[in-house]
């Protein structure tokens, strides 16, 4: 079987000193690609870099995480937006992310949609997907995309609310689900509404989780194929059955013909 993590933060600091062992570790457990998002513009470059050094394995996604707009500058923001332009035509590059929105900080809401409004129209302006964020704020998202022109939309780690995973369906987005579709009955339950040609696998390291068979390690692309049996064990499917779909879905999504 073959595997896919269309969500990790690889560029992470804390994932610094051990990428080699990280992409060798990946690759022994099946998996074929993963997914660089970025949080700002340091964590972008690195994962150019990383997707520079590993080719047709490691892909950047590009973009402001909502965390990062709290001491984000109108220059940074421009040197944001120049550097992805710059990027066009960059078989490496493949998505904008990790952008969104985020109810925790409700203190800079308005410059919260301003940066998400200009990487959705930066995704509009190079036809490329979007890899979202939205904690405490799906409903709103959901609402508000289809005023823009996106073709691909993935809600990253998507966990309520269930009328919005019905819009979300309908409206052709994808979801992605990682280690909690082990353990967490909500989760399971929106990997058992969302159709399979819908779902993607990711893993969101460096986020560490508490719930065996994971404490205590940390997190990386080998935890893929758990996650595939879980989904499989939730839609009564072969496991084969689902690592094939979702590698499919993933080249779909992001427009790549991976390795056979």
């Amino acid at each position: 079987m073959k595997f896919v993590d269309a969500h990790i933060h690889l560029s992470d600091e804390e994932y610094s000193t051990c990428v080699p062992e990280i992409v060798a570790e990946s690759e022994s457990s099946g998996v074929v690609a993963l997914v660089s998002n970025s949080m700002d513009l340091k964590t972008s470059l690195g994962s150019l870099e990383l997707a520079e050094r590993n080719p047709r394995f490691v892909y950047a996604a590009l973009g402001i995480h909502p965390w990062s707009v709290q001491t984000l500058t109108e220059q940074e923001l421009e040197n944001m937006l120049e550097l992805v332009r710059k990027q066009k035509g960059n078989r490496a590059v493949i998505a904008i992310g990790e952008v969104g929105l985020d109810s925790k900080y409700m203190q800079i809401w308005e410059k919260q949609l301003k940066v998400f409004g200009s990487m959705l129209h930066l995704a509009e302006d190079l036809d490329l997907p979007v890899i979202i964020h939205s904690r405490g704020t799906t409903a709103q998202v959901v609402d508000m995309l289809p005023s823009y022109r996106l073709r691909r939309v993935l809600l990253h780690w998507f966990s309520n609310p269930m009328s919005s995973l019905s819009k979300a369906v309908d409206n052709g987005y994808c979801i992605s689900e990682g280690v909690p579709t082990v353990y967490s009955e909500g989760i399971r339950e929106v990997v058992k509404k969302v159709p399979l040609a819908n779902l993607l696998t990711e893993t969101d390291g460096p986020v560490r989780f508490f719930k065996p068979p994971f404490k205590g390690k940390r997190t990386t692309p080998a935890f893929i194929p758990q996650v595939v049996n879980a989904i499989a064990e939730i839609k009564g499917l072969g496991s084969d059955e689902v690592a094939d779909q979702v590698l499919s879905n993933f080249q779909q999504f992001f427009g790549l013909q991976l390795d056979s």
